[in-house]
């Protein structure tokens, strides 16, 4: 008993150990990673076939070349797009919004009218003399910002040929004008501004600035910046200045002053009573009365000559009305805005004008004074020496 059962504990002790062979091999062969192949180890595999591939798809570098094509068409089509947008939708909005609201929102290139043929005054007034000598004859004067034709600098004493826009030819001093027009081109910018008082002030800054310059009536600039109470203007001399809105007329930069009632061309040339005398003059500084009534008429919307010799025949002609038993000139046929046209006391009868006044209240002339040094109101009557000189009346003014 003891035998057999020494026997059976070394079956049963082979018998564990054989288990825990098998258990550790079939263990180690199933974390392996590797199969062993059927049939030759090592043997090469065709990709092709294995994979489905054809020949172009197996072939990188082929695949590549294929792009550029594709990159290229994209890159075309790209820059006829940005093409299309920046040149050609510039060129063709505004004429198919033509008259529409949309124009408004379109910007089109600003339309010049000055090229290099032009010169524009950069002084307040600057004279128009008949001879390029200062002892000449002053014809009239041209104000700031004012374009002028330029004729020739072929002058002495730095004077150069000009002609006004309204075709008076004369000589003004070379450095009184600017070959930049951009501060008289009228789509450069955003307001057109018209002096209506007898002067004002172009100031460096919008408040607490120093004088600029001081511009006349009926000086016409252009304004890019509107504040309250101010506006930005642009002068001729390259600098931007400050004017306030006290005493000028806005418009649209292509629109003239509209023309108003004969009363406020009247209180515009009142403005310059006991203003110094000066032939040819239009500025407070020095005044004509053939001037007066060219920048009061003109700031109030009637254009009209600047010389004598034109004035005379601006306007209607007035029908004086005479007494029918004394013959005498019945004053109130004269009525306020008229202007009158006189000889020269000295050559009676003559129908030379001599000298201009604009009326102002029946039986009163505003008139160069007697001393001929200033600007003066005179009463006149039917039996005035004044009255025989009257050549004629104009009516400028309805």
């Amino acid at each position: 008993m003891k035998q057999e059962s020494r026997w059976y504990k070394q079956l049963k002790l082979k018998m564990s150990s054989a288990f825990k062979r098998k258990k550790k091999d079939d263990s180690v062969k199933s974390k392996s990673p590797f199969i062993e192949p059927e049939g030759e180890y090592g043997k090469a595999e065709d990709l092709a076939n294995v994979w489905s591939l054809d020949k172009s798809d197996s072939n990188v570098s082929k695949g590549s070349d294929k792009r550029w094509p594709r990159l290229a068409l994209a890159a075309a089509i790209f820059f006829s797009i940005m093409l299309f947008i920046f040149l050609v939708l510039p060129r063709i909005l505004p004429g198919f919004f033509k008259n529409t609201d949309i124009a408004l929102f379109v910007e089109k290139d600003p339309e010049l009218i000055y090229d290099d043929t032009y010169r524009v005054v950069k002084v307040s007034a600057s004279s128009v003399m008949s001879q390029d000598d200062i002892t000449s004859k002053r014809i009239t004067q041209v104000l700031m910002n004012e374009p002028v034709h330029f004729l020739s600098d072929d002058c002495k004493n730095g004077y150069v040929l000009i002609r006004t826009m309204d075709n008076i030819v004369g000589y003004v001093k070379g450095d009184e004008l600017s070959a930049d027009m951009s501060s008289c081109e009228p789509e450069l910018h955003l307001f057109k501004i018209v002096v209506a008082d007898i002067s004002k002030r172009v100031m460096s800054h919008a408040s607490n600035g120093t004088l600029i310059s001081e511009v006349t009536m009926n000086t016409v600039l252009y304004a890019d910046v509107k504040r309250d109470g101010v506006y930005q203007v642009q002068l001729p001399n390259g600098q931007n200045g400050w004017i306030s809105s006290s005493g000028v007329i806005e418009l649209d930069v292509k629109k003239n002053t509209d023309v108003v009632g004969v009363r406020y061309f009247v209180s515009s040339a009142l403005t310059m009573v006991n203003a110094t005398y000066l032939e040819g003059g239009v500025t407070k500084r020095g005044i004509s009365i053939e001037g007066l009534a060219y920048v009061s008429a003109g700031v109030n919307g009637i254009p009209i000559p600047r010389e004598l010799k034109d004035q005379i025949n601006c306007g209607t002609e007035v029908k004086l009305e005479y007494d029918a038993v004394t013959g005498a000139l019945l004053i109130d046929s004269i009525i306020p805005g008229d202007i009158v046209f006189l000889s020269d006391p000295y050559k009676p009868g003559s129908k030379e004008p001599y000298e201009a006044a604009i009326c102002t209240d029946t039986g009163v002339l505003l008139m160069r004074s007697s001393a001929g040094t200033s600007i003066r109101l005179t009463k006149f009557t039917a039996e005035s020496d004044l009255v025989k000189r009257i050549i004629t009346v104009r009516r400028v003014f309805s």
